[in-house]
Protein backbone atom coordinates (compact mmCIF):
# COMPACT_ATOMS: atom_id res chain seq x y z
CA UNK A 1 0.00 0.00 0.00
CA UNK A 2 1.04 3.91 -0.89
CA UNK A 3 1.75 6.48 1.84
CA UNK A 4 -0.99 8.62 2.60
CA UNK A 5 -0.99 10.69 -0.71
CA UNK A 6 -4.82 11.92 -0.50
CA UNK A 7 -4.48 13.98 2.62
CA UNK A 8 -1.49 16.17 1.40
CA UNK A 9 -2.57 16.73 -2.12
CA UNK A 10 -5.94 17.46 -2.45
CA UNK A 11 -6.42 21.12 -0.42
CA UNK A 12 -7.23 24.73 -1.53
CA UNK A 13 -6.00 28.13 -0.14
CA UNK A 14 -10.10 29.04 -0.53
CA UNK A 15 -11.66 27.54 2.81
CA UNK A 16 -15.04 27.44 1.08
CA UNK A 17 -13.90 25.11 -2.05
CA UNK A 18 -14.20 21.71 -2.17
CA UNK A 19 -12.67 20.95 -4.87
CA UNK A 20 -9.86 18.43 -3.57
CA UNK A 21 -12.86 16.59 -1.19
CA UNK A 22 -14.81 17.03 -5.06
CA UNK A 23 -11.74 15.33 -7.07
CA UNK A 24 -11.33 12.48 -4.71
CA UNK A 25 -15.18 11.74 -4.99
CA UNK A 26 -15.35 12.26 -8.93
CA UNK A 27 -12.34 9.26 -8.55
CA UNK A 28 -13.99 7.38 -6.18
CA UNK A 29 -17.17 7.54 -8.47
CA UNK A 30 -15.25 6.61 -11.64
CA UNK A 31 -13.67 3.35 -9.95
CA UNK A 32 -16.78 2.14 -9.06
CA UNK A 33 -18.91 2.91 -12.30
CA UNK A 34 -15.61 0.54 -13.57
CA UNK A 35 -15.95 -2.58 -10.96
CA UNK A 36 -20.00 -2.38 -12.79
CA UNK A 37 -18.46 -2.38 -16.20
CA UNK A 38 -15.84 -5.45 -15.43
CA UNK A 39 -19.08 -7.15 -13.80
CA UNK A 40 -21.55 -6.67 -16.80
CA UNK A 41 -18.42 -8.21 -18.79
CA UNK A 42 -18.05 -11.16 -16.82
CA UNK A 43 -22.34 -11.90 -16.73
CA UNK A 44 -22.43 -11.29 -20.69
CA UNK A 45 -19.21 -13.61 -20.90
CA UNK A 46 -21.20 -15.98 -18.89
CA UNK A 47 -24.36 -15.80 -20.95
CA UNK A 48 -21.68 -16.28 -24.20
CA UNK A 49 -20.38 -19.09 -22.54
CA UNK A 50 -23.78 -20.86 -21.34
CA UNK A 51 -24.87 -20.46 -25.58
CA UNK A 52 -22.24 -21.51 -26.71
CA UNK A 53 -22.18 -24.43 -24.19
CA UNK A 54 -25.51 -25.55 -25.21
CA UNK A 55 -25.05 -25.10 -28.75
CA UNK A 56 -22.03 -27.44 -28.72
CA UNK A 57 -23.99 -29.65 -26.40
CA UNK A 58 -27.48 -29.62 -29.16
CA UNK A 59 -24.59 -30.07 -31.95
CA UNK A 60 -22.56 -33.48 -30.26
CA UNK A 61 -26.25 -34.86 -29.15
CA UNK A 62 -28.64 -34.15 -32.01
CA UNK A 63 -26.31 -33.41 -35.86
CA UNK A 64 -24.90 -36.72 -37.62
CA UNK A 65 -20.94 -37.41 -37.60
CA UNK A 66 -19.39 -39.97 -39.27
CA UNK A 67 -22.27 -42.45 -38.09
CA UNK A 68 -22.36 -45.04 -40.57
CA UNK A 69 -18.03 -45.78 -40.41
CA UNK A 70 -16.80 -48.76 -38.74
CA UNK A 71 -14.41 -50.22 -37.00
CA UNK A 72 -11.23 -47.99 -35.55
CA UNK A 73 -12.42 -44.93 -37.44
CA UNK A 74 -15.76 -45.53 -35.70
CA UNK A 75 -14.50 -45.83 -31.99
CA UNK A 76 -12.30 -42.74 -32.30
CA UNK A 77 -15.39 -40.52 -33.86
CA UNK A 78 -17.61 -41.73 -30.23
CA UNK A 79 -14.45 -40.75 -28.61
CA UNK A 80 -14.49 -37.24 -30.62
CA UNK A 81 -18.71 -36.74 -29.74
CA UNK A 82 -18.19 -37.69 -26.26
CA UNK A 83 -15.16 -35.37 -25.72
CA UNK A 84 -17.33 -32.57 -27.86
CA UNK A 85 -19.61 -33.13 -25.33
CA UNK A 86 -17.13 -32.74 -22.64
CA UNK A 87 -15.74 -29.34 -23.89
CA UNK A 88 -19.46 -28.16 -23.72
CA UNK A 89 -20.26 -28.96 -20.23
CA UNK A 90 -17.05 -27.21 -19.53
CA UNK A 91 -18.09 -24.06 -21.16
CA UNK A 92 -21.70 -24.30 -19.17
CA UNK A 93 -19.80 -24.83 -16.31
CA UNK A 94 -17.64 -21.60 -17.22
CA UNK A 95 -20.54 -19.77 -17.40
CA UNK A 96 -21.78 -20.31 -13.63
CA UNK A 97 -18.09 -19.44 -12.56
CA UNK A 98 -18.33 -16.14 -14.10
CA UNK A 99 -21.02 -15.48 -12.61
CA UNK A 100 -20.20 -16.23 -9.17
CA UNK A 101 -17.19 -13.92 -10.06
CA UNK A 102 -19.79 -11.13 -11.05
CA UNK A 103 -21.36 -11.81 -7.47
CA UNK A 104 -18.18 -11.06 -5.69
CA UNK A 105 -17.55 -7.88 -7.58
CA UNK A 106 -21.14 -6.75 -6.87
CA UNK A 107 -20.72 -7.94 -3.18
CA UNK A 108 -17.25 -5.95 -2.59
CA UNK A 109 -18.79 -2.85 -4.67
CA UNK A 110 -22.16 -2.65 -2.30
CA UNK A 111 -19.82 -2.76 0.60
CA UNK A 112 -17.50 0.26 -0.39
CA UNK A 113 -20.26 1.78 -0.83
CA UNK A 114 -21.58 1.59 2.24
CA UNK A 115 -18.24 2.69 3.59
CA UNK A 116 -18.03 5.53 1.68
CA UNK A 117 -21.43 6.79 2.72
CA UNK A 118 -20.44 6.73 6.32
CA UNK A 119 -17.72 9.47 5.74
CA UNK A 120 -19.37 11.21 2.90
CA UNK A 121 -22.01 11.79 5.77
CA UNK A 122 -19.60 12.80 7.79
CA UNK A 123 -17.78 15.27 5.16
CA UNK A 124 -21.17 16.96 4.01
CA UNK A 125 -22.32 17.40 7.49
CA UNK A 126 -18.35 19.40 8.55
CA UNK A 127 -19.02 21.17 4.96
CA UNK A 128 -22.09 22.59 6.12
CA UNK A 129 -21.27 23.68 9.37
CA UNK A 130 -17.69 25.71 8.06
CA UNK A 131 -19.78 27.21 5.85
CA UNK A 132 -22.42 28.49 8.13
CA UNK A 133 -19.89 29.76 10.45
CA UNK A 134 -17.81 31.17 7.82
CA UNK A 135 -20.72 33.47 6.86
CA UNK A 136 -20.98 34.19 10.50
CA UNK A 137 -17.84 35.26 11.29
CA UNK A 138 -18.12 37.50 8.01
CA UNK A 139 -21.42 39.08 9.01
CA UNK A 140 -19.70 39.62 12.07
CA UNK A 141 -16.55 41.63 10.60
CA UNK A 142 -19.05 43.57 8.16
CA UNK A 143 -20.89 44.54 11.37
CA UNK A 144 -17.86 44.99 13.39
CA UNK A 145 -16.38 47.20 10.38
CA UNK A 146 -19.53 48.90 9.98
CA UNK A 147 -19.53 50.26 13.66
CA UNK A 148 -15.69 51.15 13.22
CA UNK A 149 -16.74 53.69 10.51
CA UNK A 150 -19.68 54.92 12.74
CA UNK A 151 -17.68 55.32 15.45
CA UNK A 152 -15.10 57.25 13.05
CA UNK A 153 -17.88 59.67 11.81
CA UNK A 154 -19.10 60.37 15.09
CA UNK A 155 -15.14 61.32 16.48
CA UNK A 156 -14.71 63.90 13.27
CA UNK A 157 -18.65 65.16 14.26
CA UNK A 158 -17.46 65.95 17.50
CA UNK A 159 -14.23 67.88 16.25
CA UNK A 160 -16.04 70.09 13.54
CA UNK A 161 -18.78 70.92 16.33
CA UNK A 162 -15.75 72.03 19.22
CA UNK A 163 -15.84 75.81 18.03
CA UNK A 164 -19.30 75.58 16.23
CA UNK A 165 -21.88 74.04 17.91
CA UNK A 166 -23.44 74.68 20.98
CA UNK A 167 -23.52 72.79 24.17
CA UNK A 168 -26.23 70.75 24.03
CA UNK A 169 -25.48 69.51 20.49
CA UNK A 170 -22.07 68.79 21.76
CA UNK A 171 -23.59 66.54 24.54
CA UNK A 172 -25.55 65.06 21.68
CA UNK A 173 -22.63 64.02 19.64
CA UNK A 174 -20.60 62.99 22.83
CA UNK A 175 -23.39 60.68 23.77
CA UNK A 176 -23.24 59.10 19.74
CA UNK A 177 -19.86 58.94 20.21
CA UNK A 178 -19.59 57.13 23.50
CA UNK A 179 -22.80 54.88 22.09
CA UNK A 180 -20.55 54.03 18.54
CA UNK A 181 -17.51 53.17 20.91
CA UNK A 182 -19.85 50.42 23.07
CA UNK A 183 -21.08 49.30 19.67
CA UNK A 184 -17.48 48.73 18.50
CA UNK A 185 -16.18 46.97 21.64
CA UNK A 186 -19.60 44.68 21.48
CA UNK A 187 -19.25 44.40 17.74
CA UNK A 188 -15.01 43.70 18.20
CA UNK A 189 -15.96 40.90 20.88
CA UNK A 190 -18.60 39.33 18.52
CA UNK A 191 -16.14 39.37 15.81
CA UNK A 192 -13.73 37.93 17.61
CA UNK A 193 -15.87 35.24 19.19
CA UNK A 194 -17.45 34.31 15.75
CA UNK A 195 -13.58 33.84 14.07
CA UNK A 196 -12.62 31.74 17.11
CA UNK A 197 -15.79 29.45 16.77
CA UNK A 198 -14.51 29.62 12.89
CA UNK A 199 -10.85 28.26 13.78
CA UNK A 200 -12.39 25.64 15.96
CA UNK A 201 -14.87 24.58 12.84
CA UNK A 202 -12.12 24.97 10.35
CA UNK A 203 -9.53 22.23 12.71
CA UNK A 204 -12.46 19.93 13.07
CA UNK A 205 -13.53 20.31 9.14
CA UNK A 206 -9.87 20.26 8.40
CA UNK A 207 -9.45 16.79 10.40
CA UNK A 208 -12.44 15.01 8.90
CA UNK A 209 -11.14 16.10 5.65
CA UNK A 210 -7.64 13.90 6.35
CA UNK A 211 -9.44 11.29 7.45
CA UNK A 212 -11.58 11.04 4.58
CA UNK A 213 -8.31 11.21 2.97
CA UNK A 214 -7.09 8.70 4.30
CA UNK A 215 -10.41 5.90 4.23
CA UNK A 216 -10.95 7.07 0.85
CA UNK A 217 -7.01 5.93 0.05
CA UNK A 218 -7.51 3.01 1.64
CA UNK A 219 -10.61 2.02 -0.02
CA UNK A 220 -8.89 2.88 -3.58
CA UNK A 221 -5.91 0.82 -3.12
CA UNK A 222 -8.22 -1.73 -1.92
CA UNK A 223 -10.51 -1.55 -4.74
CA UNK A 224 -7.96 -1.87 -7.24
CA UNK A 225 -6.01 -4.47 -5.57
CA UNK A 226 -9.57 -6.29 -5.58
CA UNK A 227 -9.80 -5.97 -9.26
CA UNK A 228 -6.41 -6.59 -10.59
CA UNK A 229 -7.41 -9.71 -8.71
CA UNK A 230 -11.03 -10.53 -10.42
CA UNK A 231 -9.15 -9.54 -13.50
CA UNK A 232 -6.22 -11.83 -12.49
CA UNK A 233 -8.79 -15.01 -11.99
CA UNK A 234 -10.87 -14.59 -14.85
CA UNK A 235 -7.58 -14.91 -17.15
CA UNK A 236 -7.05 -17.94 -15.02
CA UNK A 237 -10.05 -19.71 -15.57
CA UNK A 238 -9.71 -18.93 -19.39
CA UNK A 239 -6.65 -20.37 -19.30
CA UNK A 240 -7.94 -23.48 -17.19
CA UNK A 241 -10.38 -23.90 -19.64
CA UNK A 242 -8.37 -23.98 -22.76
CA UNK A 243 -6.34 -26.63 -20.66
CA UNK A 244 -9.07 -28.95 -20.28
CA UNK A 245 -10.42 -28.61 -23.50
CA UNK A 246 -7.20 -29.36 -25.03
CA UNK A 247 -6.71 -32.61 -22.83
CA UNK A 248 -10.16 -33.99 -24.07
CA UNK A 249 -9.01 -32.97 -27.70
CA UNK A 250 -5.84 -34.83 -26.69
CA UNK A 251 -8.19 -37.90 -26.34
CA UNK A 252 -9.48 -37.62 -29.43
CA UNK A 253 -5.79 -37.18 -30.80
CA UNK A 254 -4.88 -40.69 -28.87
CA UNK A 255 -8.35 -42.56 -30.50
CA UNK A 256 -6.97 -41.24 -34.14
CA UNK A 257 -3.72 -42.58 -33.28
CA UNK A 258 -4.56 -46.35 -32.98
CA UNK A 259 -6.92 -46.06 -35.67
CA UNK A 260 -5.92 -48.14 -38.63
CA UNK A 261 -6.66 -47.74 -42.48
CA UNK A 262 -6.15 -51.30 -43.01
CA UNK A 263 -8.18 -52.79 -40.58
CA UNK A 264 -10.67 -51.12 -41.46
CA UNK A 265 -10.38 -52.33 -45.01
CA UNK A 266 -10.25 -55.88 -43.78
CA UNK A 267 -13.00 -55.61 -41.28
CA UNK A 268 -15.37 -54.13 -44.38
CA UNK A 269 -14.43 -56.81 -46.33
CA UNK A 270 -15.13 -59.62 -43.47
CA UNK A 271 -18.77 -57.98 -42.41
CA UNK A 272 -19.50 -57.46 -46.35
CA UNK A 273 -17.63 -59.79 -48.73
CA UNK A 274 -20.51 -61.55 -51.15
CA UNK A 275 -18.06 -64.39 -53.00
CA UNK A 276 -14.61 -64.70 -54.28
CA UNK A 277 -15.96 -66.56 -57.56
CA UNK A 278 -16.77 -64.01 -60.51
CA UNK A 279 -18.91 -64.83 -63.28
CA UNK A 280 -17.64 -66.65 -66.16
CA UNK A 281 -16.87 -65.24 -69.50
CA UNK A 282 -19.80 -65.35 -71.72
CA UNK A 283 -19.59 -67.36 -75.31
CA UNK A 284 -20.84 -67.71 -78.25
CA UNK A 285 -23.76 -69.97 -79.09
CA UNK A 286 -24.83 -70.91 -82.26
CA UNK A 287 -28.33 -71.34 -82.51
CA UNK A 288 -28.60 -74.58 -84.99
CA UNK A 289 -26.01 -75.97 -82.77
CA UNK A 290 -26.83 -79.29 -81.68
CA UNK A 291 -24.50 -78.27 -78.46
CA UNK A 292 -26.50 -75.26 -77.59
CA UNK A 293 -27.41 -74.74 -73.84
CA UNK A 294 -30.64 -73.31 -73.18
CA UNK A 295 -29.04 -71.58 -69.88
CA UNK A 296 -29.53 -67.80 -69.67
CA UNK A 297 -26.23 -65.81 -70.23
CA UNK A 298 -24.33 -64.88 -67.33
CA UNK A 299 -25.25 -68.12 -65.89
CA UNK A 300 -22.66 -71.29 -65.39
CA UNK A 301 -23.00 -74.27 -67.34
CA UNK A 302 -23.03 -77.85 -65.92
CA UNK A 303 -24.63 -81.05 -66.22
CA UNK A 304 -27.91 -81.13 -64.60
CA UNK A 305 -28.73 -84.65 -63.94
CA UNK A 306 -32.54 -83.92 -63.31
CA UNK A 307 -32.52 -82.93 -66.81
CA UNK A 308 -34.38 -84.91 -69.51
CA UNK A 309 -32.70 -86.49 -72.18
CA UNK A 310 -33.06 -85.58 -75.95
CA UNK A 311 -36.33 -85.85 -77.42
CA UNK A 312 -37.14 -88.72 -79.70
CA UNK A 313 -37.10 -88.62 -83.30
CA UNK A 314 -40.80 -89.16 -84.73
CA UNK A 315 -40.70 -91.74 -87.69
CA UNK A 316 -42.59 -90.63 -90.76
CA UNK A 317 -45.99 -91.57 -91.71
CA UNK A 318 -46.61 -89.94 -94.98
CA UNK A 319 -50.01 -90.48 -95.19
CA UNK A 320 -50.61 -88.38 -91.49
CA UNK A 321 -51.63 -85.21 -92.34
CA UNK A 322 -50.91 -83.50 -88.71
CA UNK A 323 -47.39 -84.52 -89.19
CA UNK A 324 -44.98 -82.88 -91.67
CA UNK A 325 -41.01 -83.03 -92.26
CA UNK A 326 -39.21 -79.64 -93.58
CA UNK A 327 -38.73 -81.11 -96.80
CA UNK A 328 -42.70 -80.44 -96.86
CA UNK A 329 -41.75 -76.75 -96.83
CA UNK A 330 -40.57 -74.52 -99.53
CA UNK A 331 -39.72 -70.96 -98.66
CA UNK A 332 -41.06 -69.68 -102.13
CA UNK A 333 -44.71 -69.44 -102.79
CA UNK A 334 -46.03 -71.65 -105.14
Amino acid sequence: MTGSLFKGNFWSTDILSTIGYDSIIQHLNNGRKNCKEFEDFLKERASIEEKYGKDLLNLSRKKPCGQSEINTLKRALEVFKQQVDNVAQCHIQLAQTLREEARKMEEFREKQKLLRKKTETIMDAAHKQRNAQFKKAMDAKKNYEQKCRDKDEAEQAVHRSANVANQRQQEKLFVKLATSKTAVEDSDKAYMLHINMLEKVREDWQSEHIKACEVFEAQECERINFFRNALWLHLNQLSQQCVANDEMYEQVRKSLETCSIEKDIQYFVNQRKTGQTPPAPIMYENFYSPQRNAAPPGKTTGPNPARRGPLPVPKRIPDDPDYSVVEDYSLLYQ
